[in-house]
């Protein structure tokens, strides 16, 4: 069984880091979070930037769907295709939504987004 671990080196960290996704790349959006995807080489590591700005809530919220994410993020990775950077941002629907409703609106932006390698 893989490792399912979301360590720093899988994260986007950087503001520049995220001005590029965002302009350079696609967007998905949907009811609960947008997902935007940069692709880049093949050879390059998958990374992911989490954002949730105060429009979601207050930071007991804001902490929450961002703690779902990641985990949702983090349980799908393997499934995740090499080469792409991309961003979720959460919107304030995704603080009344159920874990269940943001994995499958993640999974569907995702194969949309052309960034699974298998379909669930």
């Amino acid at each position: 069984m893989p490792r399912l671990r979301f360590p720093r080196a899988a994260r986007l960290a950087r503001t520049a880091e995220f001005a590029r996704v965002r302009a350079k790349g696609r967007s998905v959006h949907g009811k609960f979070m947008v997902l935007t995807v940069l692709q880049l080489a093949a050879e390059d590591p998958t990374r992911v930037g989490l954002i949730t700005s105060r429009r979601v809530g207050g930071a007991v919220e804001r902490n929450r769907v961002r703690r779902r994410l990641r985990e949702i993020v983090r349980n799908d990775k393997p499934q995740v295709a090499p080469g792409f950077w991309f961003t979720l941002v959460a919107r304030s629907a995704a603080v009344r939504a159920s874990f269940a409703d943001l994995r499958d609106e993640w999974r569907r932006l995702a194969k949309g987004a052309r960034l699974l390698l298998l379909d669930f």
